[in-house]
């Protein structure tokens, strides 16, 4: 799903107009990455949770030629399906 469609759901859903719409959501993920910067957990309900996770610098080897790469330390985004979630997708794949 694009951004866009995801608006016009919104907006179909909520009788709201698409430009307030846009402004809600550019302001909650606005919001979201200044919390995820800030070292904070966002717990999404229905959904899971996200968290900023320091990943540390580590050598990787190439397999075929064997050589050796430092990746430096960097931060990474993790999530994490809430149970509710999970559910969610045991109900998906049992239907298949």
């Amino acid at each position: 799903m694009k951004t866009k469609d995801l608006i016009q759901h919104i907006a179909t859903s909520t009788s709201m107009p698409k430009t307030r719409v846009e402004d809600m959501l550019e302001a909650t993920v606005a919001i979201l990455q200044k919390e995820l910067l800030n070292g904070k957990i966002v717990q999404l309900p229905q959904i899971g949770t996200l968290e900023m996770k320091r990943r540390n610098a580590r050598v990787i080897v190439h397999p075929k030629t064997q050589i050796r790469t430092e990746v430096p330390e960097k931060m990474q985004l993790n999530f994490k399906p809430n149970q509710a979630a999970k559910d969610m997708f045991k109900q998906i794949s049992k239907e298949d």
